[in-house]
């Protein structure tokens, strides 16, 4: 297939919020989409408008995970920095922009972006370079083709997304109603007693492993925000629930096969015959970044201090009855998640087949 040079086909745009007539501000992922930004300020007449139909992208590339953030504009108009750069395809009957986007999702071009970036303390993808992008160019309708059965695989995974929350609410729930709402600390119910989290399960501070000691294998590594990496070897076999001990607090991972915790986390060494989706739930339900934050730059969480949270004990009869109706969930959970995982390799393929 014959490749076109991408700047034959787009346009930049550089039209200033002068009025201040647009009001919603907006940054861009690295994962090509629009999101709020990271810091809310108040609108500048010297932002950009993005309009329904345009592509934006943040020109520098330094620092932002060897990925260019770049976005196509299917919301109301909004604003992005100065300092990014906007641009439309002149006729959508040649090029259609969602055909666009997918060719910016493929990793080859985030690193084609990296390797074309040019600055000495910090590295920027001019739209020069944009327009040197080359690209293959198949007839209008073979685009649309292409796009809708990528969007038709993404469709699928949205819906199995929500059927994930739901899943993830209805558990929720359910937890709250057995262990949570109504129970009265000064009147417990028949079987009941009051406690601390080091009677219902043991944390234990996660492993060291430098990057340098790492392997690519299948065993995921987990850090204070979840999975990182995958390893080669793995320290604990499943189940296993793991949460932050340093840096981000509060997140708490309930893990189904051989993983390795690092440094970052805690992960509970032993249950005490305290079933394991209880202990996730409780430790989600303990909120532990709140008991942290505010006391230092990179909060740390001490294991000892949240074994000596007092905490409800409830009888074993209970938790078996929760545990029977959490594997349930969990399983429709599972089998969700591995086809979405199913269908995100499909999507890669597609990506890589538009080079071929």
């Amino acid at each position: 297939m014959e490749y076109k040079r991408l700047g034959d086909y787009i346009e930049p745009i550089d039209e200033r919020n002068s009025k201040l007539e647009i009001k919603l501000s907006q940054g861009i992922c690295n994962e090509k989409y629009f999101q709020d930004p990271r810091q809310v300020a108040e609108n500048s007449a010297a932002d950009k408008i993005v309009r329904r139909g345009y592509f934006a992208y943040n020109r520098a590339t330094t620092r932002n995970g060897e990925k260019i953030s770049i976005a196509y504009r299917e919301g109301p108009d909004c604003t992005v920095s100065s300092a990014y750069q906007v641009f439309r395809i002149k006729d959508e009957e040649k090029l259609n922009p969602k055909y666009l986007l997918m060719w910016y999702k493929r990793s080859d071009f985030d690193r084609y972006a990296r390797f074309r970036s040019h600055g000495s303390a910090h590295e920027f993808f001019e739209y020069e370079e944009m327009c040197g992008v080359y690209l293959p160019l198949p007839d209008i309708d073979r685009q649309r083709e292409i796009v809708e059965e990528y969007e038709t695989l993404s469709r699928r995974i949205r819906l199995n997304e929500q059927m994930i929350e739901k899943l993830e609410a209805t558990a929720q729930a359910l937890y709250r109603k057995m262990f949570v709402d109504g129970i009265d600390k000064e009147n417990l119910p028949e079987g009941w007693e009051m406690g601390t989290i080091g009677d219902l399960f043991e944390l234990q501070r996660g492993f060291d492993l430098p990057s340098q000691e790492r392997t690519e294998g299948v065993y995921p590594i987990y850090a204070s925000t979840g999975i990182t990496e995958y390893h080669n070897a793995y320290k604990v076999e499943p189940p296993c629930v793991v949460t932050g001990r340093s840096g981000t607090i509060g997140e708490v991972f309930y893990v189904d096969k051989q993983c390795w915790p690092l440094n970052t986390t805690l992960w509970v060494k032993d249950f005490k015959n305290t079933p394991p989706f209880f202990v996730y739930y409780k430790l989600k339900e303990l909120e532990l970044g709140k008991t942290v934050s505010g006391f230092a730059a990179v909060p740390t969480l001490n294991r000892n201090d949240v074994h000596m949270m007092e905490s409800l004990m409830p009888p074993i009869g209970l938790l078996a009855e929760f545990e029977k109706e959490m594997t349930v969930i969990h399983h429709h959970q599972s089998i969700t998640e591995q086809e979405n995982e199913k269908l995100t390799e499909l999507q890669s393929l597609l990506l890589a087949k538009m080079g071929q």
